[in-house]
């Protein structure tokens, strides 16, 4: 098996379900029979977010490189970032990265092309939705994209920072990101809603709405998983 090293912290409770859902999906895979190798590089969720609320993107590149150098240097033999927010300078973060990345952006993208997806919403952080991170990737795989109003993102960014970072769910607070997200689904005609937060599935499941969802952290989780069997599978 292949040694992962996950970029953590950003925030605690997603990295939980990281770590939860790698181990059980290698599990999974190898028939309850090993465990993998995992490095989990837990860094400042503080530190990164002021750089990107200060848009001071050469210091989140900095800080996130030197952090993927200190996982290499644990053992690590590839790395991903468990969080949406830093993709916004994925880019400039592989161009330097001393791992080979596996991007969440992408491997969502991928996923809403193989699925046949033409319109969808996408939510997220605000620093996230405003950015285009989602916006132009999506485009660039020929499918629409829309994000929520600047009140709502604003609602949404509120309830992600001061709640689900913290593993915090409340029932109406759930019900408002709900209703929110059906009234974008139905003004744009969207056939997929996709979860651009690693958060944000604490709120939003399978079942909980009628639309076709895209959980970038399960996608994420499942791209990890098959990068650690590689090799075992061959």
């Amino acid at each position: 098996m292949r040694r992962a090293g996950i970029l953590g912290g950003l925030g605690p409770a997603s990295t939980l379900d990281y770590y939860r859902g790698i181990i059980d999906g290698v599990r999974s895979e190898a028939e309850g029979s090993d465990y993998p190798h995992l490095i989990i590089n837990s860094v400042n969720m503080t530190e990164m977010l002021g750089y990107v609320a200060r848009e001071d993107w050469d210091e989140l590149v900095s800080m996130l490189v030197g952090a993927i150098e200190q996982l290499e240097a644990a053992g690590a033999q590839f790395a991903a970032i468990a969080c949406n927010t830093p993709h916004i300078v994925f880019e400039r973060i592989q161009e330097r990265s001393a791992l080979p990345l596996i991007s969440i952006v992408d491997t969502a993208c991928s996923y809403a092309q193989q699925e046949n997806y033409e319109s969808v919403v996408v939510l997220g952080t605000r620093f996230t939705m405003s950015s285009g991170l989602y916006t132009r990737a999506l485009n660039g795989y020929g499918i629409a994209a829309h994000i929520p109003s600047q009140d709502e993102q604003l609602f949404f960014q509120d309830r992600i920072e001061h709640y689900l970072q913290s593993g915090i769910v409340t029932p109406g607070y759930q019900q408002q990101m709900l209703g929110i997200a059906r009234e974008l689904i139905e003004r744009h005609q969207a056939d997929s809603l996709l979860l651009g937060c690693t958060e944000l599935p604490q709120m939003i499941q399978e079942g909980t709405i009628d639309t076709n969802l895209i959980n970038t952290t399960q996608l994420h989780i499942e791209a990890i998983v098959k990068k650690i069997l590689e090799v075992a599978l061959r």
